[in-house]
């Protein structure tokens, strides 16, 4: 809604499934796409599965024939299978880092080859990649490792975008929001609505502000970086990064690395709390 309000033009994809990927719905991309229009904006519905490698290719064929180009792709497709880690099952594990991790793949993989192919022909689109990763990916989750692997991963693919696309124009980029929607309604609904009038600090409509402002011309030059928002609070994050470091000009013998570990971990900064621990 908010990024055809700014003026682009929509193609809406949801599968339509529960919160748990069960099931399958045409209705929340077709009731987006009816709201659009009503507001004078422009989309149409698609409930392709973004993880089914042709049917992200015909998504983005769909864009192109359909509006004449593509220029911004927002990864956000998702389900939970939460459960602790000595009980997740091969199954869920496969389901949840094939939705999250290879949806985002395939997606932006067709969009990629489009935008170099333009490039290649004189026609290097201003492109964004806005991807969606989650606190549990970047500190962890109790019973949430499937769930928090693909979203690291999301992350660090992220980076690897940012690197390779910008010779085609491409800038890549991903959030880690915190919100009210289909997928997370059961984890936040003991957080109440504000009353009428107060600020909804899980509202959805919270975190569009700043996919806007990634899919402009305003954030050129913004690559390879993280963001994570909630409520009125956006934070750059810094991800992985050298810290403390100790070396010497030969093999390490395990029996000396008791104290020189000892002091590196002093000097380290310690690592933000994994959620719900």
């Amino acid at each position: 809604m908010a990024l055809a309000a700014a003026g682009a033009r929509v193609v809406v994809n949801d599968l339509g499934t529960s919160g748990s990927g069960e099931g399958q719905s045409t209705s929340p991309a077709e009731e987006v796409v009816a709201e659009i229009v009503a507001a004078g904006g422009e989309a149409i519905a698609s409930v392709a599965d973004v993880a089914d490698w042709q049917a992200a290719a015909d998504m983005v064929s769909t864009a192109v024939a359909t509006f004449g180009g593509l220029d911004v792709v927002v990864n956000n497709a998702g389900f939970l299978r939460d459960r602790m880690f000595v009980s997740q099952s091969e199954d869920e594990w496969d389901a949840v880092i094939r939705v999250h991790l290879k949806g985002h793949f395939c997606v932006a993989r067709h969009a990629a080859a489009y935008w170099r192919a333009e490039a290649k022909a004189g026609r290097t689109r201003a492109a964004r990649i806005i991807n969606t990763s989650s606190g549990a990916g970047l500190q962890g989750s109790v019973a949430q490792g499937v769930y928090s692997a693909a979203k690291g991963g999301i992350a660090s693919l992220t980076l690897v975008q940012g690197a390779e696309l910008a010779r085609y124009g491409v800038t890549a980029n991903a959030i880690a929001p915190a919100a009210r929607t289909r997928m997370t309604e059961a984890v936040f609904a003991d957080m109440m609505r504000a009353p009428d009038g107060g600020f909804d600090a899980m509202d959805p409509g919270n975190i569009s502000p700043l996919v806007v402002w990634l899919a402009s011309l305003q954030s050129e030059g913004v690559t390879g970086r993280v963001f994570e928002i909630s409520g009125g609070t956006i934070t750059l994050s810094d991800g992985w990064r050298p810290g403390a470091s100790v070396s010497v000009d030969r093999r390490w013998d395990p029996s000396e690395l008791g104290p020189v570990m000892g002091d590196l971990l002093e000097r380290g900064n310690p690592p933000p709390p994994v959620y719900g621990a």
